[in-house]
């Protein structure tokens, strides 16, 4: 047996250089299912983000696409097919992933700014560049980024959970440290004999790195999360492999995720926005809404088509699926994007 933390143990099963999970040349999409694999309306959603960006940036000369957690670079490519051609010249696109570039990319439409070259150009970087205006978006990756647990024990004190890296076993450990401690005491309080909490500074860390990349624009993170009001009554760490919902066993085999504290990751001093996918989809036109039958009569094909798209923006929209995710949007030196600007609960977080 090899116990370790969970923060260590998830580290090395998912992005160690000898086997980690995400290294694998399948990619994330091999096992499990995201709103960018579901549906091309999502990239389309997120291209119309990023028009609306430029133009309230005052269309700078250089515009930055950053997708953090690019995967195999499904979203890049969605995206590009999605733009006008116009804004070739000014776009800059970069896709930020530990695991190396694919030998290949994402089968996608030759449409917008869609090209071999183009996919080429992407810049496949493991790190968040520095200095870049635009929009910088994140989907399901602070998901991943690893965290410690905690409970309380019979002593009343607050203890990381460590875990049997071979079968996902899980026993209490030594108390947390201050820092921790602190971060529960502020975001998820546990105090109760079996309390537990999800130590979220980690993520916080890694979303004020990436958002502190912009010189202005937008920073959008969206996950499966939770905030004060209604944090989890249970334990959120679970795994995924062959598209099936599996055991977390931290060995390599499976991914391990657990959901985001939107609130506690939001940078202080911006404006910023939670809300969830349902209604920042809507927002960006995105509809579940079935077609009019008088469209069937007068163009039958035409009619299907957008009878598929109902269906797909249907399922990205499910208040039961994945429109519950969380989107957080915060403005780094520039005005909300006309699609977002009417959306309730805009606010200037305090620093």
């Amino acid at each position: 047996m090899t116990w370790m933390r969970w923060a260590p143990a998830t580290e090395h099963a998912l992005y160690g250089p000898d086997g980690g999970f995400y290294r694998r040349p399948e990619g994330p999409a091999g096992h499990f299912r995201t709103s960018v694999h579901a549906s091309p309306l999502f990239a389309r959603a997120v291209a119309r983000l990023l028009r609306e960006v430029d133009a309230a940036l005052g269309r700078p000369e250089e515009l930055a696409f950053v997708d953090v957690g690019a995967g195999r670079g499904e979203l890049v490519a969605g995206v590009l097919a999605e733009l006008p051609r116009a804004l070739g010249e000014r776009l800059r696109v970069y896709a930020v992933e530990l695991a190396d570039r694919p030998p290949l990319p994402p089968a996608t439409p030759p449409t917008g700014l869609w090209t071999e070259s183009r996919w080429n150009a992407v810049v496949w970087t493991d790190e968040v560049p520095r200095g870049v205006t635009g929009l910088l978006f994140a989907n399901e990756w602070l998901d991943n980024v690893p965290l410690d647990t905690g409970e309380v024990g019979e002593d009343g004190r607050l203890r990381y959970l460590e875990v049997d890296t071979a079968t996902g076993e899980e026993r209490l450990g030594a108390p947390v440290d201050a820092a921790d401690a602190a971060w529960a005491a502020r975001w998820w309080p546990a105090e109760r004999l079996g309390d537990f909490a999800e130590f979220g500074g980690p993520r916080d860390a890694a979303w004020a790195h990436a958002v502190a990349g912009l010189e202005r624009g937008l920073a959008v993170a969206v996950d499966y999360g939770h905030t004060a009001d209604g944090r989890p009554p249970f334990p959120t760490r679970t795994g995924f492999r062959s598209g099936r919902e599996v055991a977390p066993v931290p060995d390599g085999s499976c991914d391990v995720t657990a959901h985001v504290a939107l609130d506690a990751v939001a940078v202080p001093g911006l404006h910023s926005l939670w809300t969830t996918q349902r209604e920042a989809l809507r927002a960006l036109g995105v509809s579940g809404a079935r077609p009019s039958l008088a469209l069937a009569s007068t163009d039958p094909a035409g009619y299907l088509r957008a009878l598929g798209g109902a269906g797909e923006g249907a399922e990205l929209t499910d208040r039961a699926g994945l429109g519950a995710f969380g989107w957080l949007a915060q403005t780094v030196r520039m005005p909300v994007p006309p699609s977002l600007e009417a959306l309730a609960g805009w606010q200037t977080l305090t620093p």
